[in-house]
């Protein structure tokens, strides 16, 4: 079973810059596309933050709008998040997410809270 574990997040203020980590387990991680998705606070949905392919592909939401870098190191299986110019509303849990076309559901991690104030 794939596991996914994520690091980092905490409270920042406006403006303010973070990084959330994210290491992979139990799979072949070359044949996953990794990324990020977030569930802000009275939302049931989980919105696409952004995501990478095993070539580097990045794609984002448009919120992003270029103030986040998604980036993997395939050789430690990890996926990283750098978060600047943070506003109060990108405040949510964020979980890493991993798929495969070799399996028809996604895998996730448990999320890591980002709290931006004003």
């Amino acid at each position: 079973q794939v596991q996914l574990v994520e690091s980092g997040g905490g409270s920042v203020q406006s403006g303010g810059s973070l990084n959330v980590s994210c290491e992979a387990a139990n799979l072949r991680f070359s044949d996953y596309t990794m990324g990020w998705y977030r569930q802000t606070p009275g939302k049931e949905e989980r919105d696409m933050v952004a995501t990478i392919t095993n070539e580097g592909l990045a794609d984002y939401g448009d919120f992003v709008k270029g103030r986040f870098t998604v980036s993997r190191d395939n050789a430690k299986n990890m996926v990283y998040l750098r978060m600047n110019s943070l506003k109060p509303e990108d405040t949510a849990v964020y979980y890493c997410y991993a798929k495969t076309i070799y399996f028809r559901h996604a895998s996730w991690g448990r999320g890591t809270q980002v709290t931006v104030s004003s």
